[in-house]
């Protein structure tokens, strides 16, 4: 098939378009042709990139035309964030593709109930981001149901892998955090560290695309989470990273509202975010409608990406 991949050097496109050259399709790639793909592959030699700059383009109107003339079979969408940025596609793509994916997010959910939790669990989101997000999603599947636009939504957890910086067990991006743990230093978490992170391997989040197109008759209308099998805890991941330095855990906690006060504003912005949410999603559906199994627990996943920092020297290995 040709499949067009919007955002397609990003994060999950770095793993997502060689999978699908190598799987014999013709992969045009769209993007503000700003980014190489995290990862090297010899597959990108085989793809065509269109350079288009989105926002401009959905500001006049020729987005959504423009993609439409590529004559995709399928289109996938890894940076759509706008309800009225959807519907300017599916309002060109309509009957002219047989399979539409849109790249969502857990966030499109509030803190959950009863974990693993579920993709019909009602969507209440905290942040504008996940409120952009759960507006896109009713609308595709809206879409879909009324109007069968062949809408397929992923909702991936917190991305990971090599070639950039994992969620950090204190819940932010702070590099400071693998550096102490990797220096055998003590690391204070907020509360008793047992709020939740659910990571995900960018490899896994693109092998659920591929298990969707695989089987379009039951992923066309349907939403999916894409996370690790199990979520961490926010202590365990600590003394996880710890043991893999060969340290002892060394770990103090604080309430919430002290330990905000031990680091930059933007970390507990960060932080508060995370713990606030604690997600714990379930991969049950995608296991029985699609097939897929997650290829790397949480830990394998966050290792990749660490050993990557290190050995770029971004995190000190010391002896």
């Amino acid at each position: 098939m040709k499949i067009a991949v919007l955002g397609g050097s990003g994060h999950v496109g770095s793993f997502l378009v060689p999978r699908l050259v190598e799987e014999g399709h013709d992969v045009v790639v769209v993007s503000r042709g700003r980014r190489k793909p995290y990862r090297p592959h010899g597959a990108w030699r085989r793809v065509t990139t269109v350079v288009i700059d989105r926002e401009e383009s959905e500001a006049d109107g020729s987005f959504g035309p423009a993609i439409a003339d590529l004559g995709a079979d399928v289109v996938i969408d890894m940076i759509c964030f706008r309800e009225e940025s959807a519907r300017q596609l599916v309002e060109a793509l309509a009957g002219r593709v047989q399979h539409f994916l849109h790249c969502g997010t857990i966030w499109v959910y509030g803190p959950s109930g009863q974990v693993p939790a579920v993709e019909s669990e009602p969507r209440r989101p905290l942040e504008e981001y996940g409120r952009g997000k759960a507006e896109i999603e009713a609308y595709l599947l809206d879409q879909a149901r009324r109007n069968g636009f062949p809408a397929t939504v992923i909702h991936p957890g917190h991305i990971t892998g090599p070639g950039w910086v994992p969620i950090n067990p204190a819940g932010h991006l702070n590099l400071s955090v693998f550096q102490a743990l990797a220096d055998g230093a003590e690391v204070t978490l907020p509360n008793f560290g047992m709020e939740t992170l659910h990571h995900v391997h960018a490899d896994d989040v693109a092998q659920v695309f591929t298990a969707a197109m695989a089987n379009r008759s039951a992923a066309v209308g349907e939403s999916f989470h894409a996370v690790a099998p199990t979520a961490l805890t926010l202590r365990g991941y600590a003394e996880a990273v710890s043991g893999w330095f060969g340290h002892e855990p060394r770990l103090a906690f604080l309430p919430w509202e002290q330990w905000r006060t031990t680091v930059d504003e933007g970390d507990a912005e960060a932080t508060y975010s995370h713990i606030a949410h604690s997600p714990h999603r379930s991969m049950e559906k995608a296991s029985r409608l699609l097939g897929h199994r997650p290829r790397y627990t949480a830990l394998e996943a966050i290792e990749e990406a660490v050993d990557a920092l290190v050995a770029e020297d971004r995190i000190k290995r010391r002896e």
